[in-house]
């Protein structure tokens, strides 16, 4: 790759990456007996779909600590994307969410098999659990079969411990705040463990780390890291409510739904008065399950009391952040002008 960012063919690259190391890896499944065929192809399947911004701040960490284009580097941040397809599969199984890029995710497309299951629900469920555990393990095995040396390598090892440890972190937040009084602290303690520093700081670190970046440049880095993972998950969490599910292949009100933690709720709640706070308490925490009249007149709430408006600001102001950050950083010119422009794709997207 040259010095010119060119996004579509960076995620080309990866792709390609993912596709031919996931490809050998079903083959090997299939060795061991072919009724595995389900999760060879659901593992194949993993390489299909996404933006591949993990795996771009991977990179633009390597090169902005003044690395040259490197195919084993591509390699290891391709790990990262595996990483998501992991964290992707085990929070749709936490969540039995139907959709994910609009076809039927991990759980649900196991249920449907062919054939005389026991327990078809169950055994989808096992299946799903078992191909997101596989997963995790395929990318720490790509990233160590990189073709980078091995000094490299350690340097990154340690930041793969707390990577994971604040992943399960806050998706296990998530779980023991979900149905319980709306909080926006809380809520933001958890898009930044489940979802920021997955996606933005800890990838872009592992590029420097990589690359043996000093700790002022990773310092850098991590300011523009955490608040631009912030604004990825407020967009993501705007777009699942507020979104076009054509464009966003999720189904709709699922948030809602499940009384997750958003700051979307959060907003709502802090701006409303007794009464409105009274129908949230009914709708999101009563006995019987909302259906989705009831949950399409709290969306209209959250709109009444400008709880969106107030989540785009925040994007905004987490965006602006990032970018600033990026002019206080002596970075080449290339990896400043391709984080500039990844802050914008993370944070201005319409799935």
């Amino acid at each position: 790759m040259s010095d010119v960012w060119a996004p579509e063919a960076f995620k080309s690259r990866t792709d390609a990456v993912l596709a031919d190391f996931l490809d050998d890896e079903a083959a090997e499944l299939l060795a061991v007996d072919d009724a595995l065929d389900p999760l060879a192809e659901a593992l194949r399947g993993t390489a299909r779909h996404g933006k591949r911004l993990r795996a771009a701040f991977c990179y633009w960490g390597w090169r902005a600590a003044g690395q040259p284009d490197s195919e084993a580097l591509m390699r290891a941040a391709a790990a990262m994307e595996l990483v998501h397809a992991a964290a992707v599969v085990h929070d749709d199984l936490i969540d039995d969410s139907p959709l994910r890029h609009g076809r039927p995710t991990a759980h649900h497309a196991f249920e449907g098999l062919p054939g005389t299951l026991r327990r078809p629900r169950a055994a989808a469920r096992s299946l799903a659990l078992l191909l997101g555990d596989h997963l995790v393990a395929l990318a720490g095995r790509l990233y160590a079969e990189s073709g980078l040396p091995a000094a490299y390598l350690s340097r990154g090892r340690p930041l793969w411990a707390v990577l994971a440890r604040e992943l399960v972190a806050g998706e296990a937040l998530e779980i023991l705040h979900t149905g319980g009084l709306p909080d926006l602290d809380t809520s933001l303690k958890v898009i930044r463990y489940k979802t920021a520093k997955y996606t933005v700081e800890q990838p872009l670190l592992l590029g420097a780390l990589l690359a043996g970046a000093p700790a002022a440049l990773r310092e850098g880095l991590s300011r523009y890291g955490l608040p631009l993972g912030e604004a990825f998950q407020l967009r993501d969490d705007l777009l699942g409510l507020f979104g076009d599910p054509a464009r966003t292949g999720k189904e709709p009100l699922d948030d809602l739904r499940a009384g997750r933690p958003t700051v979307l709720l959060a907003e709502t709640w802090r701006a409303a008065d007794p009464d409105r706070r009274a129908l949230l308490r009914r709708t999101l925490a009563g006995d019987a399950p909302p259906d989705d009249a009831a949950l399409r007149e709290v969306r209209a709430l959250m709109t009444t009391l400008g709880a969106p408006d107030r989540v785009e600001r925040m994007i905004a102001g987490r965006v602006e952040e990032a970018v600033r950050t990026l002019d206080e950083l002596d970075l080449p010119a290339a990896a400043h002008r391709a984080l500039t422009d990844l802050a914008h794709r993370a944070a201005v997207r319409h799935s």
